[in-house]
């Protein structure tokens, strides 16, 4: 009888690591942070740190996202990145609008569309809230951000998932000022079917850090299922520009991450 139980004993064991290690992947924030060092950048933006928010998908860390709020305060933002799928169909955007309204407390915050705002038709009710909550809504469009009497060029493009006849990444890149270039958009192939892009740095996301990561390997899957998927998350070099992808810090369909926390992005910019 006694030699009966290690089996179910195992399994209870196996599955106790098994949902511990499920609760972690979803529920303990991490924060990554990369250096990004151009000779383009004008000298008073060196240190200049972006923090990005990609994958939301309206998930809460914390009462009224204290945990998330507390993370991005400790990366000391000069300036905020909200790099689509911020909301789907199942956000409750009553929660949204105050975390919203907080981080534009922190620092200066931009947003651009994901696919899902456009599937899942949230952006009526997501312009007026980013407007009220003071976000700009980055619509194929460039700004120039100014720090210390010099700039830098701020870019951010629609989702594909939009309008057909929007104007792709690299005609809103040839159409921007010239000088160091910040771009946001939601994917992360863009370095592949933009190879030639015009930009110093490129922030996304959008593949959720391969969903199941294999400690030491990597992503596992991507949104089509497909094994093993490249460009999934770090930073990729392609040319002029850095790609720094996102992990994201929600879930999407309905698949809970494995290996794979939410993670929080600070891109710090350094020159030479």
């Amino acid at each position: 009888m006694k030699r009966k139980r290690w089996p179910m004993r195992l399994l209870l064991i196996l599955a106790l690591l098994f949902g511990g290690a499920l609760a972690d992947s979803n529920l303990r924030l991490v924060t990554t942070e990369y250096e990004i060092v151009s000779a383009e950048l004008p000298a008073a933006f060196d240190g200049f740190r972006i923090v990005q928010l990609s994958d939301l998908h309206g998930a809460v860390y914390g009462k009224d996202n204290s945990r998330l709020l507390a993370a991005v305060r400790a990366a000391e933002p000069d300036l905020i990145a909200l790099t689509g799928d911020l909301a789907d169909k199942h956000t409750d955007l009553s929660e949204l609008e105050p975390l919203l309204t907080a981080l534009t407390e922190l620092a200066p915050t931009y947003y651009v569309s994901g696919n899902h705002e456009w599937a899942d038709k949230r952006l009526d009710a997501l312009r007026p809230m980013l407007a009220r909550c003071k976000v700009r809504y980055l619509r194929n469009e460039s700004l120039l951000f100014e720090r210390g009497g010099a700039s830098i060029v701020l870019l951010g493009v629609e989702d594909p998932f939009g309008p057909a006849d929007m104007p792709k990444p690299d005609r809103v890149a040839d159409a921007a000022p010239d000088g160091f270039r910040v771009m946001l958009g939601h994917r992360n192939d863009f370095a592949d079917k933009y190879p030639d892009l015009a930009v110093d740095l490129l922030l996304c996301g959008h593949a959720h850090g391969g969903i199941w990561r294999l400690p030491g390997v990597g992503g596992l899957l991507d949104h089509g299922w497909k094994l093993f998927p490249k460009d999934v998350d770090g930073v990729i070099e392609s040319g002029r520009m850095r790609v720094v992808v996102s992990r994201g810090m929600g879930n999407s369909g309905g698949v809970p991450r494995l290996f794979n926390n939410p993670e929080l992005v600070v891109a710090v910019l350094k020159c030479t």
